[in-house]
């Protein structure tokens, strides 16, 4: 029977107008282990995402794709829950509990499992990944090998009969990462399930795959068993030969016929044969040391990131020459990416002592998360954003720009979002940014990770091209076999220093587990081969030569210097409002200053401010928000939901008749009833609403996020008596995701932030004041009537605080008296006005400020993962 079966299935994200998959017609039978391979970007992550409901992207897809004869859509979010596993690329990004077995056990407790039945799986589990001696750990404490081995014991506990993994050792050294994969080997001999695995280093996978599957942009290019792949490949010519096990590679250069060998000991056994029978050379390679002065160096470094914890680097020292390619090797947290955080002087040594020789060295970091340097929309913006402050000619910064797009192969790349890319091509695109700066101290943390082997090599030319232009390269990587072939020196690190360094060949030669697949198959056979190309050469003759990229020197020529530009002057229309209500300000407080008690001082500055602003509005155009943002809700939108009609019937007739008739008819018990009845009336219609429309489990995330930022930014900020940004939140919330989402965000972050200031009888006032807020905003946008400018939001804010959550806030002190009346419900607004106003004006100030980034961020979510389609 088959786990899947895949009929043209096509993909297109709303935000791309290629296909991402193009017609994939695919069977996968039960008990197979799958390895699914292609170059960066060719859609392999898309596929597998695409295998389990839960992670499908947002997008046009058609075609058609059954789960064990079923059709996928069809299937209910419990079953593939237990039935399809998935384990991520980043073994954080999975983990959600702190201790190890807790982490274990989330998944069945969600589901909600017994206990017994809990407590008998994760020890089973715990047994057969062979976990105990880390059972009882914190999942901070673990190293990256340990944590990706958790995810898949935390899978494997739900008893699935599929397991997909997205790149799941990108991230690991050579030795967990083999510990890994012979886990999932296991997983798939011993338990039967069926295992897809998407991966860019087939070393070890394919010694475990029974079926292989290449994709090129989108379609599938190879479909078969793993020592056929070799042969249809090199007929192709296709560039994923390089991308092959070195046996396979070997196999094909040599052109071999008979049986392709895959691993390591069929390539020893075919090595031997063809050496017996044909004369091989010796390998010859000359490894001159680098010359010159040293650029970086590091004496008796240590380094602990908290006063109390254990020292993450200690008598470290290190010496990197002017020019020189430096490579660092070793097991997770052994110390390496926070030795590049040393020499790139963000963190600082408390003992040793870290020196850079020259004065005028401008370093280039690429950290090991790319995301960490995009900050714009598109590709495109995030790369000029980098000559943004250039003394270079706009001419000048136009060429430089073409080159390293052009050098990085991002040309097709240049509209879509950074976060959208795949790990290879946002590696590319985060080095096109570094590239840039023009670095001559290029620090490189995992920047083969997630790379095809064609942009491996892409990445060596840049790499050689940049030393002839004297920059100096240190590389963290676990990529030992890019290493050995292009790396001047390797050093090995472990518990926090260099336990030894050598050149590649004498490196990597006198290791036995961490060193290259090529050392290993030729080790007593070939003496000193570490590199594939190595053992190509000593059999054929033929040297393999890796040439400069003319257009990289381009880059660090030297410039024309800028053309002389008009400096941009100052808008008098910005300067007048500011000047006028200076001169009246300073008019008011200095007359009047000794007459105005507190609240009148108080009243007379914000009085400044909001004529400023409101000033501000008026006299300068107002722009939308950025980008793509619909400024107006479009006509067609328009029409009001049931939701929204009962909702605006509860806030206008039921709950002030509420009020009322617990005043006037409950007497003193009108706090606890009228408390219950709001609570009821504020919750009931807007849940059944929201849960009416099968919010999807992204969207309630969402919301459930900008909750939590209410909060958190209401209690941040407790000093500052009205200056919240709550009121800004929640009307952003009811804008993007409408009036019912404004509603309940509004409701839940006043009655969740009250745990913090203290509950009491004012707690069912503040969530009808904060929901009502939040439902006009998402009311008054679905109609038009609200436009997203900064002038139009802020007006809106100051209102609808002011008169609606201001005059609601303050009717509950009701709650105290026996008799009110309209004399006694004005002065208390009145008395209240100052701080109502206050704030007010901070919810314009966080609107102005904070909403468009927010509204911008929103409606991306929106767009990418569907919410609200």
């Amino acid at each position: 029977m088959e786990s899947y079966k895949i009929e043209n299935l096509t993909f297109k994200y709303p935000t791309s107008e290629d296909y991402a998959l193009g017609g994939i017609t695919l069977s996968i039978e039960k008990g197979e282990f799958v390895t699914l391979c292609g170059p960066s970007g060719c859609g392999k992550s898309t596929l597998l995402r695409l295998l389990k409901p839960s992670l499908s992207p947002n997008g046009e897809k058609s075609g058609n794709i059954l789960f064990e004869g079923d059709s996928l859509s069809l299937i209910d979010h419990r079953t593939q829950t237990e039935k399809i596993g998935f384990v991520m690329q980043s073994p954080e990004s999975q983990i959600v509990t702190d201790k190890v077995w807790h982490e274990l056990a989330f998944g069945l407790e969600s589901l909600g499992m017994d206990n017994d039945e809990i407590r008998g799986r994760v020890a089973e589990m715990a047994s057969f990944f062979g976990i105990e001696d880390w059972f009882h750990k914190r999942t901070a404490d673990l190293s990256g090998g340990q944590k990706q081995l958790l995810n898949l014991a935390s899978v494997m506990v739900m008893q699935p009969s599929v397991l997909i993994l997205d790149e799941p050792t990108s991230q690991l050294d050579p030795i967990a990462s083999q510990e890994l994969l012979e886990a999932v080997a296991k997983i798939n001999r011993e338990l039967g399930v069926t295992v897809i695995l998407s991966e860019h280093r087939l070393e070890e996978a394919l010694a475990f795959t029974d079926k292989m599957v290449v994709l090129k942009n989108g379609s599938v290019e190879f479909c078969g068993k793993p020592d056929e792949a070799a042969q249809v490949l090199k007929a192709e010519q296709s560039t994923m030969l390089n991308a092959m096990p070195v046996a396979m590679r070997v196999f094909a250069a040599l052109g071999a016929n008979g049986k392709n060998p895959v691993t390591v000991r069929e390539g020893r056994s075919f090595l031997s044969e063809y050496t017996e029978k044909n004369k091989i050379a010796a390998v010859t390679k000359q490894e001159k040391p680098v010359s010159g002065e040293t650029l970086v160096e590091l004496n008796d470094v240590y380094f602990r990131y908290e006063k109390d914890s254990s020292d993450v680097v200690k008598s470290l020292s290190i010496k990197v020459k002017k020019g020189e390619f430096y490579a660092v090797l070793g097991g997770n947290g052994s110390g390496k990416t926070t030795t590049l955080s040393l020499i790139s002087k963000i963190n600082k040594p408390y003992r040793g002592e870290v020196k850079i020789t020259d004065e005028n060295v401008v370093t280039g970091v690429l950290p090991q998360n790319p995301r960490t340097l995009f900050v714009e929309k598109t590709v495109e913006k995030d790369i000029w954003e980098m000559l943004s402050d250039s003394k270079l000619s706009k001419a000048e910064n136009q060429r430089l720009f073409n080159e390293v797009v052009k050098l990085c192969e991002l040309e097709h790349l240049l509209k879509r979002h950074p976060y959208d890319l795949s790990g290879g091509e946002m590696q590319r695109s985060a080095l096109a940014k570094i590239l840039l700066r023009r670095p001559n101290l290029l620090l490189l943390d995992e920047p083969t990770k997630g790379m095809d082997a064609h942009f491996k090599e892409r990445l060596a030319q840049i790499l050689k091209s940049l030393q002839r232009e004297g920059v100096t390269i240190i590389m963290v990587s676990h990529d030992v076999e890019f290493c050995a072939q292009f790396a001047d020196r390797c050093a090995m690190f472990f518990d926090g220093s260099i336990v030894s360094e050598n050149s590649p060949t004498a490196f990597f030669a006198g290791k036995s587990f961490y060193t290259t697949a090529a050392n290993r198959m030729a080790r007593g056979i070939i003496a000193g081969a570490v590199t594939t190309e190595d053992i190509i050469t000593s059999c054929t003759g033929r040297q393999p030569e890796i040439e400069a990229t003319p257009a990289h020197s381009e880059i660090y020529k030297k410039h024309p210097p800028k053309e002389a530009e008009k400096k941009e002057r100052i808008n008098p229309k910005r300067l007048l409002p500011g000047i006028i209500f200076a001169i009246i300000g300073v008019l008011l407080i200095t007359k009047y200053e000794d007459t105005f008690t507190d609240w009148r001082m108080y009243a007379v500055h914000l009085g400044i401010l909001l004529s400023f602003a409101a000033a501000y509005t008026l006299i300068v155009p107002q722009k939308k928000l950025g980008g793509e943002i619909t400024v107006q809700n479009p006509r067609e939108k328009r029409k009001l939901s049931w939701g929204i009609i009962a909702g605006l019937a509860t806030v206008l007739i039921i709950m002030p008749v509420t009020v009322l008739a617990g005043i006037y008819c409950l007497d003193d018990k009108k706090y606890y009833f009228i408390s219950l009845l709001l609570v009821i009336e504020t919750m009931l219609p807007f849940a059944f609403s929201f849960e009416k429309r099968k919010p999807s489990a992204r969207e309630i995330v969402v919301i459930s996020v900008l909750c939590a930022i209410g909060v958190a930014g209401r209690i941040a900020l407790f000093m500052l008596p009205q200056f919240k940004p709550l009121a800004a939140i929640i009307i952003i919330t009811g804008i993007c995701f409408g009036a019912e989402c404004g509603f309940l965000t509004g409701a839940v972050s006043a009655f969740v932030s009250n745990f913090y200031f203290s509950q009491g009888p004012w707690t069912p006032w503040q969530m009808f004041g904060f929901a009502a807020v939040g439902f006009f905003a998402g009311l008054l946008f679905k109609k038009g009537l609200l436009r997203i400018t900064r002038g139009s939001l802020c007006v809106f804010g100051i209102f609808a605080v002011t008169l609606i959550y201001g005059l609601i806030a303050d009717l509950s002190a009701l709650s105290y008296i026996q008799t009110p009346t309209w004399a006694y419900i004005l002065s208390r607004w009145a008395a209240g006005l100052p701080f109502n106003l206050i704030h007010g004006a901070s919810t314009a100030f966080f609107l102005y400020t904070c909403a468009p980034a927010m509204i911008e961020k929103l409606e991306r979510i929106k767009e990418k993962y569907g919410i609200l389609k």
